[in-house]
Formats: structure tokens, sequence, C-alpha cells
């Protein structure tokens, strides 16, 4: 007969010995830690938790468009005040431009220029403003910055109210035109 291989037992350590068997002991150390691993990945998750942080982002981006968006409404209402302001300072100029003296017209006989009647200018402006349609503190403050009987320059004052930004400047926004107008003969 050949040479027999001896077997392995559960007190000796040899290849093969033991194997896919476990004793009582063996599986306690495993087990705890997997659960402690499981026990810190779960905390690690709860910590590190991004859930809302999309809505962070879309409330930020939010914030961010809407203040662009006041400054480009209300800077444009900036703009388009002012030039109305503009226009209409130089429409209340030609109006009271246009209260010539025509006796003294009469009197030169084109030799000279039609004289302005620049003691009326401020109540001609302040009539213009009215047919404008102005506010009543606009039309007050609207006035002939100077006059004389060749040219008046008047002075307009727009009031506005901005559509966003009015809540951070905290009231109306007031707007100054200017123009000179004088009178030619020919």
């Amino acid at each position: 007969m050949g040479h027999m291989r001896p077997r392995a037992t559960a007190g000796q350590g040899g290849p093969g010995a033991r194997a896919g068997r476990r004793g009582p002991g063996d599986h306690e150390v495993p087990s705890r830690l997997r659960t402690r691993a499981r026990e810190w990945a779960g905390a690690r998750r709860a910590r590190l938790d991004d859930r809302g942080s999309g809505a962070g982002a879309v409330i930020i981006f939010a914030i961010v468009f809407l203040s662009l968006s006041a400054f480009v409404i209300d800077g444009g209402m900036s703009i388009s005040k002012r030039e109305r302001a503009a226009d209409i300072a130089e429409q209340a100029a030609r109006y009271a431009a246009q209260d010539v003296d025509k006796e003294a017209l009469y009197q030169n006989q084109g030799k000279g220029g039609a004289p302005i009647r620049y003691q009326n200018c401020g109540a001609r402006v302040k009539a213009f403003a009215r047919e404008m349609g102005m506010s009543g503190a606009d039309i007050a403050a609207s006035h002939c910055v100077a006059a004389d009987e060749n040219q008046v320059e008047v002075e307009v004052q727009l009031t506005y109210s901005p559509v966003f930004t009015g809540m951070f400047y905290g009231g109306d926004v007031v707007v100054h035109g200017s123009a000179v107008a004088e009178n030619e003969v020919g």
C-alpha cells in the first residue's frame, strides 16, 4: 500500500484544516467591525448630506438676477426720465421765448431781433409744465434760470419712483433738465 497522508483534525493546523468551518468565537470580531463601519458610514453620510444645496444655489442666483435686472430697469427709467426732463425744458424754453414784444417788433420793422418779454418767463414755464401734466411739486420747482430780451434759459424738474431700487434708496428720484431758447427773426 502506499503512503497515506494524515488527516488534519480540529487541533492541528495544516492545509485545508477547518476550511469552511468556524469556531464559536471567530465570527464575533468581524461582526463588530462591520457594525462599527456601518455606524461610521451612516454618521458620515448624515454629516455630508448635500440634499438642499441646489436650492441654496438657486436662491443666490435668483437674488443676483433680480438685483441686476433692478439696476437695468431702473437705470433705463432714469435715463428715460432725464431725456424727458430735457425735452420738456426745451419745449418750455421755446414756449417762453415765443412771448415776444410785438409792439417793439413792429417799431423795429425787421431791423433788430424780436425782443422776448422775459418778465413773463417764469409764469410761461409753469403754465407749460401744467399743460404737460407734471406734479405740483415739479411745476413749483420748474423755473427760468436766466432771461433777457434775446434768450431764456429754463430748468425743469421731474420726480419719479423707481420700480425696484426705490426699496433701497428710500424714496423718489428727482431729475432735472435745462435748455436755452432764443428768438431770431428770419
